[in-house]
């Protein structure tokens, strides 16, 4: 079940999100990490920087680049698959669910004011 909004508003609500997300105390992500940190979130693991990479169809090092960035956010961590450690697994965190969540929460309560 979604909700039908008309282009215009699509846009407000990206718009007001992106606002509210930068006079907020929280981390100021790039589309790009964004992608990546939702991408995480919401498919299920595991997530590797190779797979990250393919899906947003860019190089490895623009995902680990992003990475950094989220790490020392502590909204990802990054591991080594202990089942092929060439391999590195990125995952969640408490702290990036926690953004996630309120960023969820941001687009509702702006979503719901397009409506009024």
């Amino acid at each position: 079940m979604g909700i039908e909004i008309r282009p215009a508003q699509a846009l407000r609500l990206l718009h007001r999100n992106a606002l509210r997300q930068t006079q907020d105390a929280s981390p100021d992500l790039t589309l790009r990490q964004t992608a990546i940190l939702l991408t995480v979130y919401l498919e299920p693991p595991p997530h590797t920087v190779r797979g990250l990479a393919s899906k947003l169809s860019v190089a490895k090092p623009v995902v680990t680049r992003a990475l950094d960035t989220m790490g020392r956010l502590e909204l990802l961590e990054r591991r080594r698959d202990p089942a092929d450690l060439r391999n590195v697994l990125v995952r969640r965190t408490v702290k990036g669910s926690l953004f996630v969540s309120q960023m969820a929460d941001r687009l509702v309560d702006e979503a719901g004011a397009l409506s009024r």
